[in-house]
Formats: C-alpha cells, structure tokens, sequence
C-alpha cells in the first residue's frame, strides 16, 4: 500500500465520526461531527507523515525504567506495640482481630 493510498484510508467524514460516537454512546451534533472529523484528520495526517520519517541510526530516548529504582534499607524504625493497639480492640485470638462472620 503507498502513502497516497493509506492516506486516503484514513479520510473520515461526519457520518463515519456521527457513526463512531452512536456506538460509543455520544451525543454529538452535525457542526460537532465535522469539527472532530476535520481533527482526527488531521492527527491521522501527522502520523502518515511520522511514519515516513527514517529513524534509522537514531537511537531511541533514554527511560527512567532503563535503571533500577534505588531502594532504602529495610530498617525497623519502630518497636512492636500490637499488644497496644489490640487491647482496645472488642476481641482478639492469636494477635489477630476477631470480626463477625459476613459469608455464611
């Protein structure tokens, strides 16, 4: 397929763009309708024209997901208080909360 022709695959106009918004549930207007055609368009139109840039040699942007993340040391910086916080609790077994039975 050349260019001209993927191009021309992309035209949209305001049924195919009223179409679109009908099975997506929106409510759009004619003038609404042209407007969003004319746009997407216009983005399809960029990225025709970015798909015919040569990018070879280039090399690709760095990432921050390149590198691990630096991680901190896993140091306790508090002392155990279950004891505490459980005993204000209605009831408790094993150092774990008792709550009422909800799935019969």
């Amino acid at each position: 397929m050349s260019a001209d022709n993927a191009k021309h695959d992309h035209d949209l106009n305001a049924e195919t763009v009223s179409a679109i918004a009908n099975l997506a549930r929106l409510s759009l207007d004619d003038s609404q309708c042209v407007d969003y055609a004319q746009s997407l368009n216009k983005i399809l139109e960029m990225m025709d024209t970015m798909k015919g840039i040569d990018t070879d040699g280039i090399e690709p942007l760095k990432s921050p997901f390149d590198h691990p993340q630096p991680l901190r040391d896993d140091i306790v910086s508090e002392s155990n208080q279950r004891a505490q916080y459980q005993a204000v609790a209605p009831e408790t077994q094993d150092g774990l909360y008792v709550v009422p039975r909800v799935i019969e």
